[in-house]
């Protein structure tokens, strides 16, 4: 199996593969060192998680062109993770919260292997929004405080709460140099943004600044960041967080699998190709597992290093695994030169982070084009951003489908037809139409047409209970392609409480998934039942393909039955 999952390593477009890798790396060496500081486990842990995570999920990944490592959305709930057990476990915290690293990519693995990446990204566009509009907002406001100089803590309220202290007394310095960050980032011409990528750019300049200019000036700063190979984290667990750490690593897993394939369909767009969703999961949760037993930050599919890579000739797993080794020449080499580096220069990087990843253009039409929609997607990032975000994701998708449920329902409810003469049968032949007449109301021709859910069930139940007197019920399933569990009892329901009536049954059906479904109810055991119960009068259940036939057969037993009635009734 591993063969299989190994992508075979090719060499046709070396040149820009290691091109594409190197310019990715460039891109990604100022973002990984920012969501390192920002996660708390430091600049180094960025680094790691985009080395391990970045050559591996391209070593056994479905994306060929795909560049990952730590995103913001996966760092958001690594900062949650981390704040969360080192401050219940100063001890052991940091090691479990690295554990739950690895269970996340376990989880991931798992995914891949069940073949849910089909599945993952199927979720309403209005619930992504929110969510990922919402996971901007959380990286904005952490990182308020490095930019006006201060430490901030306390999750999004807490900073919230202390924000106008901090507003109050802030440090100049940082402040200048966290929007000279922000200007150089916002600014940098295309051109000069190809050659040198304005991430890099700003915080080239944004540290020069500050060493020449305030290099006396008590502004936070990196600091050397550890050189050499990383060591063993050795998965550590504490029986009475056991719940919550796997809460959290199925919170990492879903996120990343998420981010990830969201990712991969914008690759497969820009690189005219098609992903292994499946494939992919697998390559991402191998690439967190060794993330988090080196101690680096978990990682997924990121977008813009991604897109870089492809404009720069990367088409290959080889260009993902050129910008892991790019890095790793970064931390056995060049430690030292990020000493320098000021916290409120990465603020500024991280803060166009979080300004990209809110969703503006759909925010900005989304109440034309449904206020629900917009109702649900302001919902979704209110819940990411105060509460946390598996249940953002769950209630969202959760009203999402009720809502589609609704619409579903009203749509089979207007194809849902009761017919007993022929005015009503506006669709029907000319022949058919004068049959329904002929019965004069003994026929009750029951249609229903498109994918029966089971929100089909309770307009099936209603619809019957107008029509009370009728001799025969015939059943008209020939447009339905698809029938349901619940929608399949609901007509069984019907047509047992014909039976019981003494009523005839013709079911129209066409062979296909509705009628297995109907033969596993077993309505034709039942009907012979029923006929043995009642030897007088024989109701009985027929199955045909043909509508006309349907009708003109029960037409005919509804004449003959009259007239017997009619023979029995009279005086001799």
């Amino acid at each position: 199996m591993a063969t299989k999952l190994i992508n075979k390593i090719e060499l046709w477009n070396l040149r820009g593969d290691l091109f594409g890798g190197l310019t990715a790396a460039i891109v990604a060496l100022p973002l990984a060192l920012a969501f390192g500081v920002s996660s708390g486990a430091g600049a180094i842990a960025g680094l790691y998680g985009a080395i391990f995570v970045g050559f591996f999920a391209a070593l056994f990944g479905g994306t060929p062109a795909q560049v990952s490592g730590p995103t913001g959305p996966m760092t958001v709930v690594t900062t949650t993770v981390l704040a969360t057990l080192v401050s219940r476990h100063p001890d052991t915290g940091l090691a479990m919260a690295f554990t739950v690293v690895m269970l996340g990519g376990a989880f991931q693995i798992l995914f891949g292997l069940l073949h849910l990446g089909q599945y993952i990204t199927l979720m309403p566009y209005t619930v992504i929004s929110g969510f990922m509009s919402g996971i901007g907002v959380i990286i904005i406001v952490l990182q308020l405080p490095p930019l006006l100089g201060h430490s901030g803590s306390g999750g999004v309220v807490g900073i919230l709460q202390q924000l106008p202290t901090y507003l109050n007394q802030p440090n100049l310095v940082a402040l200048f140099l966290g929007l000279l960050t922000l200007i150089v980032v916002f600014t940098a011409p295309p051109k000069l943004n190809r050659v040198f990528p304005s991430p890099l750019l700003a915080l080239v300049v944004g540290t020069l600044i500050s060493v020449v200019l305030f290099g006396d000036t008590d502004i936070d700063r990196i600091g050397a960041i550890p050189t050499g190979l990383p060591r063993l984290k050795i998965p550590t667990f504490d029986l009475g967080e056991l719940q919550e750490m796997f809460r959290y690593g199925l919170m990492l897993g879903s996120l990343g699998a998420i981010d990830s394939l969201l990712t991969s369909l914008v690759a497969d767009s820009i690189s005219r190709t098609q992903h292994d969703s499946d494939k992919e999961l697998i390559g991402q949760g191998i690439g967190n597992c060794l993330a988090g037993l080196f101690g680096g930050l978990p990682g997924a599919g990121a977008t813009m290093r991604t897109v870089v890579n492809v404009q720069a000739g990367g088409k290959t797993p080889l260009s993902g695994m050129t910008h892991a080794l790019v890095l790793l020449l970064v931390v056995l080499w060049a430690g030292p030169l990020t000493a320098a580096i000021p916290q409120a220069v990465l603020a500024g990087l991280l803060l166009k982070v979080g300004i990209d990843i809110i969703d503006w253009g759909f925010i900005k039409r989304a109440h034309r084009l449904s206020f629900k929609g917009t109702g649900l997607m302001y919902l979704v990032l209110f819940l990411t951003v105060f509460v946390d975000l598996i249940t953002a994701v769950v209630v969202g998708v959760f009203i999402a489908n009720l809502l589609t449920i609704k619409r579903l329902t009203d749509v089979q409810s207007d194809r849902v037809r009761a017919i007993t003469d022929s005015v009503d049968g506006a669709n029907l032949t000319p022949a058919e139409q004068e049959i329904l007449a002929q019965a004069g109301g003994d026929i009750l021709l029951f249609q229903l047409g498109g994918p029966l859910s089971f929100g089909a069930a309770k307009v099936i139940s209603q619809r019957m209970t107008i029509v009370k007197q009728y001799q025969a019920l015939v059943l008209d399933l020939t447009e339905v392609p698809t029938i349901g569990v619940t929608a399949a009892l609901a007509i069984e329901t019907m047509v047992k409480d014909s039976l019981k009536r003494q009523r005839q049954v013709w079911i129209v059906v066409k062979p296909g998934q509705v009628q297995q479904r109907l033969e596993r109810l077993q309505l034709q055991e039942f009907a012979q039942k029923q006929a043995l119960r009642s030897p007088s009068s024989l109701p009985q259940l027929y199955q045909v393909e043909n509508r006309f036939q349907a009708l003109q057969s029960a037409c005919e037993r509804c004449s003959l039955q009259n007239t017997t009635a009619e023979e029995f009734s009279s005086p001799d």
